[in-house]
């Protein structure tokens, strides 16, 4: 059992009663910071003025252009680093006008404040472009005294981290509200050590820097070697479209015939294909969660974690172990087998390495498995950035199903996956730049950590020792 006691006077100002907020984790991590006495500030002390503390706002309806202004949602905010893969857009006129106070400025902290993501930060620059925030983070600038990169990595840091969940609220929502994170502290340590932990981010950039570059090769390659470096998927507000081709596919909604799908089936058609299920000994849904998520126990992927072609580990829920004893074997991950997400983000493909072998897969994605037979003419991770860059724009967007809530394919939409078979030595050469992609991404990331680390280690060492 785990008790704390706690005097009156400590019951700050007698606004929290409940027994979380007094954890004696918590309570020690306080302490620690208490320690640099009148260097320690609140957020709401530091923040360049007033409204410097805003949160953004959904446009109604929620309909996303393909391009615009970048919108930032909780999976773009991680820790540390903002991910871009997966998107959405809003129109320019949103952006100045409804959405004028959450447009993103020159180092704005980002912070996401709602949901189980909530608690992550990075620091978002102008070089990423013009952006935008959702309802589900708020953007803060603080004064020059203190380097943005050093308050974000204190936010994701075992410091920062804890006066999040202590101030979190509600039950089937969870929330930070405004005020509190305004009460957030934090010591303002000495210039030269915040520059320290800026130093481990302009490395993080050179690697991230890197890894873009090849995966774009890889694209580049990609697109190329199908004809499709020069083709643009316009959509055309009218056209005209044969009642047997209505009956062929037995649609009539007028999306499906958009002439860019016609154009890409008429590109990829000069190539030799097979279907996707002609190439896999199984291709199946994942299984639903056996147990709630713990942090130990084992790995559960799910849509959010299929980043980049390969399986991001930053983000992993486990099940624990006791209650996946009885699922079938086919319902955990082996090497190469391709992990495409099946509802929500509809597409986003990884495939999985010896690392994730023995892994669970979540039942809103799907798996395929290549055949021995096929392998030897098929590369996983050329088909899985196919999926990604080609597949998902041009086949699945134009298959999908649109419910109420989200967007999802099936099983049979899968199967029947075209797959453009290139040369051996060209799926090689794209399969090569995305490893090395990869690999320099998990090294980028390794400084984000020791970045933390450092943080952490300063603050440890408590006082007046490290602070101006």
């Amino acid at each position: 059992m785990t008790f704390s006691i706690i005097q009156k006077s400590q019951l700050e100002g007698a606004l929290r009663l409940d027994a979380e907020y007094y954890q004696p984790e918590y309570l020690e991590l306080d302490r620690k910071l208490n320690l640099f006495g009148n260097k320690l500030k609140t957020f709401g002390e530091i923040l360049e003025r007033e409204n410097s503390l805003t949160g953004g706002a959904t446009p109604l309806g929620a309909n996303y252009p393909e391009l615009g202004i970048k919108f930032l949602r909780v999976q773009n905010i991680m820790p540390g680093y903002l991910d871009f893969s997966d998107t959405v857009f809003i129109d320019k006129k949103i952006n100045d006008k409804q959405l004028k106070r959450s447009q993103l400025i020159d180092d704005d902290v980002l912070l996401t404040i709602t949901g189980v993501s909530y608690g992550k930060s990075a620091v978002y620059k102008l070089s990423y472009g013009d952006a935008n925030i959702n309802q589900h983070s708020v953007r803060m600038h603080f004064i020059s005294k203190l380097i943005p990169e050093y308050i974000s990595t204190f936010l994701n840091s075992k410091f920062g981290r804890f006066q999040s969940d202590r101030k979190i609220t509600g039950n089937t929502r969870p929330a930070l509200a405004y005020e509190e994170i305004r009460s957030y502290k934090i010591p303002v340590i000495d210039k030269k050590l915040q520059n320290e932990i800026k130093e481990f981010y302009d490395r993080y950039k050179k690697l991230d820097e890197e890894s873009k570059k090849n995966v774009r090769q890889a694209e580049d390659i990609l697109f190329k070697k199908l004809g499709l470096d020069d083709f643009t998927a316009e959509k055309k507000l009218f056209f005209i479209v044969n009642f047997s081709d209505c009956k062929k596919f037995n649609r009539i909604d007028p999306d499906f015939f958009q002439p860019h799908y016609l154009a890409f089936e008429k590109i990829i058609s000069k190539y030799k294909s097979k279907i996707l299920g002609q190439l896999c000994s199984l291709i199946s849904y994942g299984t639903v969660p056996t147990s709630p998520y713990t942090d130990k126990g084992v790995p559960y992927v799910k849509g959010m974690n299929l980043k980049n072609c390969l399986i991001d580990h930053t983000e992993i829920d486990c099940l624990e172990k006791d209650s996946t004893i009885k699922l079938p074997k086919k319902v955990y991950l082996k090497k190469d087998d391709v992990i495409i997400s099946q509802m929500g983000t509809v597409g986003n493909a990884a495939v999985a390495t010896k690392a994730e072998e023995g892994w669970l897969f979540a039942s809103f994605t799907i798996r395929a498995r290549l055949s021995e037979e096929a392998k030897k003419f098929l590369d996983p991770l050329f088909l899985t950035l196919l999926i990604n860059k080609v597949s998902k724009p041009y086949y699945l967007m134009r298959y999908i199903a649109q419910s109420s809530v989200r967007q999802n394919t099936d099983l049979p939409t899968i199967k029947n996956l075209p797959v453009p078979i290139l040369p051996k030595v060209t799926q090689e050469k794209i399969a090569d730049l995305v490893r090395k992609s990869h690999a320099a991404r998990q090294k980028s990331k390794q400084f984000l950590t020791e970045a933390k680390r450092k943080v952490e280690e300063m603050i440890e060492k408590g006082g007046d020792k490290n602070v101006d």
